[in-house]
C-alpha cells in the first residue's frame, strides 16, 4: 500500500533531503510552474513511463491537489513500486514553483 505525506512534511523532507519526485500534471500545467526538482510524468501516458522507472527507488508523487497523484499512485504500487502520495499537491506548496 502506498504512504501519503502532507505538503508542509513534504516541503520540510525536501529541504533536508534529495526526494525523487514524479509531477503527474500535463506539460502545459509542469511548464507553468513546478516544485524544484521534480520530474514531469504525465498521469494521461503514465503506462508508457513505467518502464523507465525502478522498483529500487521511492518516488513521491505529487500534482495539482492530490487527485491525479491519488491514481497513480494506486497504479504504481499495483505494479510493486514504492511511492508515497504528496496530499493537497502543487496548489498548497509553501515554497516557490519554478
Amino acid at each position: 500500500m502506498y504512504k501519503n505525506i502532507t505538503i508542509s512534511d513534504f516541503y520540510q523532507a525536501s529541504l533536508e533531503e534529495k526526494i525523487t519526485i514524479i509531477d503527474v500534471r500535463e506539460g502545459y500545467e509542469f511548464d507553468y510552474g513546478h516544485v524544484p526538482g521534480a520530474v514531469n510524468l504525465p498521469l494521461s501516458e503514465f503506462e508508457n513511463y513505467e518502464k523507465l522507472l525502478s522498483k529500487d527507488t521511492p518516488y513521491h508523487i505529487i500534482c495539482q491537489a492530490g487527485v491525479r497523484s491519488v491514481q497513480a499512485c494506486q497504479f504504481l504500487d499495483a505494479q510493486g513500486y514504492d511511492v508515497t502520495n504528496v496530499m493537497e499537491g502543487t496548489g498548497a506548496w509553501p515554497g516557490e514553483l519554478v
